[in-house]
């Protein structure tokens, strides 16, 4: 499930919630596209507080929504993605904050 809270102050939040792959990344690919879009959004949180598996398809989303705009992911991560952006060195390459107010913050 992909949920997008109210943009407060030029923040757009993205929840995850739930198993990614390529059947299930449809919504995200959608919040993300209108995230980019959106002139008003000057920074995108994506708490993946929830997310219980996460394949390449939806690191390769975070990748392409890091490069759009500034881009914070909301923990905390939960295991098996941790240990994704870990394998793949992408971790290095992502602001992450402990949860979505601290993101907001960033």
């Amino acid at each position: 499930m992909v949920e997008v809270l109210a943009d407060e102050g030029g923040v757009r939040v993205i929840r995850c919630v739930g198993d990614f792959d390529l059947d299930v990344l449809a919504p995200l690919t959608a919040a993300c596209e209108a995230a980019a879009a959106d002139p008003g959004v000057a920074k995108v949180v994506l708490d993946v507080s929830a997310v219980g598996f996460a394949d390449s398809m939806f690191l390769n989303r975070l990748l392409w929504m890091r490069r759009q705009q500034p881009t914070v992911l909301a923990g905390p991560l939960p295991t098996r993605l941790l240990r994704l952006l870990q394998l793949t060195g992408a971790l290095s390459v992502f602001t992450i904050a402990d949860d979505v107010e601290a993101a907001r913050a960033v």
